[in-house]
């Protein structure tokens, strides 16, 4: 943890908290890399655990792209038919909570903190799964992947400020891959990167703050 930069950005009197939502609130680690493997197996592509776990996290269809150099055409049919599965397949009890999120939007909940969830998953899928976890009451808004309006985790950042009336120097950005990190210095918001699972090693080095765990968060925005 970088203490420096903790007292530089003065994170714990920020007022809006967002997060990502895949491996930063919810683990749905094993549901991704079930449901992808599915789905490139029936197209023939093998996929290794740490190719799969690549996929955690940023746009599908880059994901798809860029770590298995197929076609942006494909990348698209396997979003598509990924997403069916997903939807079909995949349970609550599939995606828990990551360790020390319940104790930490509670703790902001009791502070008055405002707390929102830009994500790279699509909106409305999102939106389902936050609704499956109990939490919609929780968040001021769900913004996610809505073409073609929006595309990137920037677009989700930036809309979600927007709905809540909120500028990049009163929030800061909370996600566990280098999107998230890409996506709120896009934005001029700084970022507190955790290691969740799914970040390759030195990944979070471009975050103001990195953390190596949900509990670890809570200290850094002061509320623990």
């Amino acid at each position: 943890m970088n203490i420096d930069c903790v007292g530089r950005f003065a994170l714990v009197e920020r007022p809006v908290v967002l997060f990502d939502f895949d491996g930063t609130l919810a683990d749905t680690g094993a549901a991704v890399m079930r449901t992808a493997k599915a789905v490139l197996a029936e197209r023939g592509i093998e996929a290794s655990p740490d190719d799969l776990r690549k996929l955690i996290g940023p746009p599908l269809v880059t994901g798809f792209r860029d770590t298995f150099q197929v076609s942006q055409a494909i990348a698209e049919e396997l979003t598509v038919a990924y997403r069916a599965l997903f939807d079909k397949k995949v349970q609550p009890s599939d995606y828990p909570p990551i360790p020390g999120v319940p104790e930490l939007l509670d703790a902001l909940e009791q502070e008055g903190r405002r707390i929102a969830i830009a994500t790279s998953r699509k909106e409305d899928g999102a939106r389902r799964m936050v609704d499956a976890l109990g939490w919609t009451h929780r968040f001021e808004c769900v913004m996610g992947l809505h073409e073609p309006y929006r595309l990137t985790k920037a677009d989700s950042i930036r809309d979600a400020l927007a709905f809540m009336d909120a500028d990049a120097q009163d929030a800061v950005m909370i996600g566990d891959r280098f999107n998230d990190i890409e996506g709120a210095r896009a934005c001029g918001a700084p970022v507190v990167g955790v290691y969740t699972g799914a970040a390759q090693p030195g990944e979070h080095d471009a975050a103001d703050v990195a953390c190596s765990s949900m509990f670890e968060v809570a200290r850094v925005l002061g509320v623990a």
